[in-house]
Order: C-alpha cells, then sequence, then structure tokens
C-alpha cells in the first residue's frame, strides 16, 4: 500500500486520454499525478524545501558565548551614533563603524587615525610594520574609488609616501575637504576567505541581514544569501549554507575549515547590532576575513538614517525582536540572586531539566490533567514554548545559578499568552518544588502583571485546580476575582487592567 512506503511518491504520466485510468487509479490511492516530470520535479522540490524550513525551525538553537543581550557596550554606540547625528552626518568614519562592531563583540583590526604624516609614522612604528593605510573621511564611504588605500607599507619612508600619495589622490577624484587624515592599520598576513556581512533597509521587511563572498568582487560574483534578524545559530548557519562560498569554508583541497560556530556566532551578534541599534540604515563588513585561526572586520561602512528622520518613522522589523526591556533581578527570601526574563529558543534543554524537578502534584495543578515526564520534554511540544513569537507570547523564566555546578537553572516558568483578536490574555505560573514557599512564585505573578500591562492587555484570566489553594489565596491577595462554584471542577480567575 501506498501508506506502507513512508515515503512521498508523485507519478508522471505523460500521454493525455491514453493515461486517464491509469491516473484515476493513482488519485483514488491518493498519489499526486503531473502531466510533465518537470512540474513534478518542480512540486518535489518544494516539498524539500519546506521540509527543509521546517526542520530549521525545530532545531535547538545555541547560545554564543558573547552573545546575551548584557554583553553589548550599547551606550559607547549610542554616544558615537549621537554625536554623528548632532554634527549633522549620515556616515560614520571608518574608524567609528569598527568601534561600533566591538562594541558588539565582532573582532576588528586594530586602528589608530593619523592627522599629519608624523603621526602617521609614529602609529606605523607603534604597530610594527608593515602596515595599511587608509582614508579617514567623514563623506567618503568607498575609499578605494579615490585611492585611499595603500598596502603592504614596510617602513617609514613607504608610509609618508602613501601618506601623500592617499592625500593628492583624494584631491583629484573628490575634493581636499574630503581628507582628514588616515588610519592606520596592521598588514593581516593570514591566509583566508574574504566575506561580507551587512545589512540595508527594505520597503517592506525592514532591515534584512546579508551574508556571502566579499571583497572587491562582492558585485561581480552576487554569491550572497538574505535573511530576517533577529537571527540565532540556526538560522544564521542556514544563510550561510544558501551561498556557494559555504563549500569551501567547510574546507577544500585540503585546507582546513574556518571556524563555523565561530562565524554562526558573529553573525547572531551582528544581527542583534541591527537589532538594536535602529537609527543604522546601512551596514556592512566587506571584507570580513575568515580563516581557520581567526575572524577579522577589516574595513566597515555605517550610514545613518537622515539626521531629521523621527525616531517613530525609523523602519520597523518584521520580526518582534527579544523582549530585553523584562530582564529583572531579585532576591528569594533566603537571598539567592535570580535573573528573570523572556524565555529563548535556546532555553529548550534547561526546560527539560526544570521539568524533571517537578512532583506529580505540581504538574498536575499546572496542567489540569497527569502528564509524564517524556510528553512534557518532547521536542515537538517543548519547541512550541521555546520558540514564541512575542506578539502573541510573552513568557518569563527565573534564573539561578546551580549551588551544585555553578551553571544556571531555570527554577519557575511564568507565560501570558494572547487571546487572538482581544486585549485579553491567560496566564500560568509553575515554580519548581524545590524553591516553592521563598517567594519567587508571587514574584512571578507581579512580574506577569507588570508586563500584561506594557503589553497593553486589558484582562488576565486563568484556570485554577479549586484543591490549589496557595495559587487561589496569592490571586485573592493581587486583587483577582475568583469564580468558584462548590462542585466546579476549575476555579476561574481574572484581574482587570488599568
Amino acid at each position: 500500500k501506498y501508506s506502507d512506503v513512508g515515503k512521498p511518491v508523485l507519478a508522471s504520466w505523460m500521454g493525455g486520454p491514453d493515461v486517464e485510468a491509469g491516473e484515476r487509479i493513482l488519485s483514488q490511492a491518493n498519489i499526486p499525478t503531473f502531466p510533465y516530470p518537470d512540474s513534478a520535479a518542480r512540486a518535489f522540490e518544494y516539498m524539500w524545501r519546506y521540509t527543509y524550513n521546517l526542520r530549521g525551525l525545530y532545531e535547538t538553537p545555541i547560545l554564543p558565548a558573547g552573545a546575551a543581550e548584557e554583553d553589548s557596550d550599547r551606550a559607547r554606540v549610542k554616544a558615537i551614533i549621537d554625536g554623528a547625528r548632532k554634527a549633522g552626518r549620515s556616515l560614520l568614519t571608518e574608524y567609528e563603524s569598527k568601534e561600533v562592531l566591538a562594541a558588539y563583540g565582532i573582532p576588528t583590526v586594530p586602528s589608530k587615525i593619523a592627522r599629519s604624516v608624523d603621526e602617521a609614522v609614529a602609529a606605523a612604528d607603534e604597530i610594527g610594520y608593515p602596515v595599511v593605510l587608509k582614508l579617514h573621511s567623514e563623506t567618503i564611504t568607498h575609499k578605494t574609488d579615490v585611492g585611499g588605500v595603500q598596502l603592504n607599507l614596510k617602513d617609514p619612508d613607504a608610509v609618508r609616501a602613501a601618506y601623500h600619495a592617499i592625500e593628492q589622490s583624494v584631491a583629484e577624484k573628490a575634493s581636499k575637504d574630503d581628507f582628514l587624515g588616515v588610519t592606520v592599520q596592521p598588514m593581516m598576513k593570514m591566509f583566508g576567505y574574504e566575506l561580507i556581512v551587512g545589512s540595508s533597509i527594505d520597503p517592506q521587511f525592514g532591515p534584512v541581514i546579508l551574508f556571502g563572498m566579499g571583497g572587491q568582487l562582492v558585485e561581480v560574483f552576487k554569491d550572497r544569501s538574505l535573511g530576517l534578524p533577529p537571527l540565532n545559530t540556526t538560522l544564521a548557519r542556514r544563510m550561510m549554507e544558501q551561498t556557494k562560498i559555504y563549500t569551501a569554508l567547510k574546507g577544500v583541497r585540503g585546507r582546513k575549515p574556518v571556524d563555523l560556530v565561530a562565524l554562526e556566532s558573529l553573525l547572531v551578534r551582528f544581527s542583534r547590532l541591527v537589532v538594536e541599534q535602529r537609527w543604522i540604515k546601512e551596514i556592512d563588513i566587506n571584507p570580513l576575513l575568515a580563516s581557520p585561526e581567526a575572524l577579522v572586520a577589516l574595513d566597515a561602512r555605517v550610514v545613518l538614517h537622515d539626521p531629521d528622520t523621527k525616531e517613530e518613522d525609523l523602519p520597523k522589523l518584521a520580526i518582534r525582536p527579544y523582549p530585553s526591556q523584562y530582564i529583572t533581578h531579585w532576591k528569594m527570601k533566603d537571598g539567592t540572586d535570580v535573573t528573570i526574563r523572556p524565555i529563548r529558543p535556546e532555553d529548550e534543554p534547561r526546560i527539560v531539566r526544570f521539568h524533571e524537578t517537578l512532583s506529580e502534584r505540581t504538574v498536575y495543578f499546572r496542567y489540569l490533567e497527569s502528564l509524564q515526564l517524556t510528553q512534557r520534554v518532547a521536542h515537538e511540544r517543548l519547541t512550541r514554548i521555546c520558540h514564541v513569537d512575542y506578539d502573541r507570547v510573552i513568557a518569563l523564566v527565573a534564573e539561578r545559578k546551580d549551588p551544585a555546578t555553578g551553571l544556571p537553572e531555570i527554577i519557575g516558568v511564568g507565560r501570558l499568552e494572547r487571546i487572538p483578536h482581544t486585549p485579553y490574555a491567560e496566564f500560568a505560573v509553575v515554580i519548581s518544588d524545590a524553591v516553592q514557599g521563598k517567594g519567587l512564585g508571587r514574584h512571578m505573578m507581579e512580574r506577569l502583571i507588570e508586563v500584561a500591562r506594557s503589553e497593553g492587555i486589558r484582562k488576565l484570566s486563568a484556570e485554577v485546580h479549586p484543591e490549589n489553594t496557595a495559587m487561589l489565596e496569592l490571586c485573592r491577595k493581587l486583587g483577582f476575582r475568583i469564580d468558584l462554584e462548590l462542585g466546579d471542577p476549575t476555579a476561574y480567575v481574572e484581574l482587570e487592567l488599568s
């Protein structure tokens, strides 16, 4: 039987009226038929790509080291951008652009600004030869177009000559006012592939991220892929896989592969930069030198929205980013430090361990039925819990350091889920048995109420087991209306929010 095959079967019988009887037999067996093989192959390709995309959605990403929200220097970036906007500039210098990247943990080649020949020589002596000189300008973005790059300078005389050559070339091809000096950088000697990582604004989708082959021939080969921020490691790998250069990055002809995990992490951090810094209109790293030893941004360009642009007119993201504004810190009654934050897709392994700490009674009170551990931690189920659309669901986790291992562990989960097409939401809270009675449940409820108000929710409601007296008493103290009749299987609680 077709149902026993376990794989999709597509048929293509060419022959028109002569094969109608056979097509009817196949249709009755739920086997699709196509008049031509190419249309069948196209349908199969669509099916494969759909499955490929679904597999990516259900794959659990990891949180790269240094990619957490608190690991970026937002204040540093804000100062750079505000300074440029106050000066009426929409273009950051290369030096400023690299400062922005460095604030998000993206490695850049060291640079020093030199506004005279003597400063350039002194900087080169300090960095060590050979060095590179690049145009320092607030108005010119493509330095090679105006002769603004001099490579492999091996001594002070070469630096002096290069400085004057750049100054003269810019004066001839642009204007003297465009020349503000040079940046002095070490000449990178390592072998690697030149990549491009960038972002620009799409009229429909807002910020879009680009990855592909970089260098001066980026517009010739046009080997690139696009993605919507925010990215996680799984989505970053998907972007990489869609390019031809990815095959080389994995290692070819005896060459060592590039550190793909580090490249994923870099894309995730770049994505967060794009998400958080909404005044950035365009940004690209070209080239990003990728080698088995390191990833280094050799050049960077940042274009801001016009200084007269209003904040409310800035492009919106197609996908709501991680709501980091809801990250808070708190202490339990015993003094344990706890972080309350929105859930991430990367939390799935920790949620599994959290469920292992729940007693049967706690599980029954949370779900109003008995669920086995294997049911609760099934990957398909946890994917829906951890991979949330923050416009529809806000799930908060309470996290502490495990006293035994020192690693983060989840000890509580609170969840708000909007009721479609209404300003109402349902809520739920479950606390690990090991920390019940220490005030965490009440604090999680109070945080959910605060978040609900911030999200514009006007009413919270839930069904509570009548024997869950602790939860009912907590709801009563927090001002919930409780509807419970004798013999009812559940109590209905609701809170009107101003």
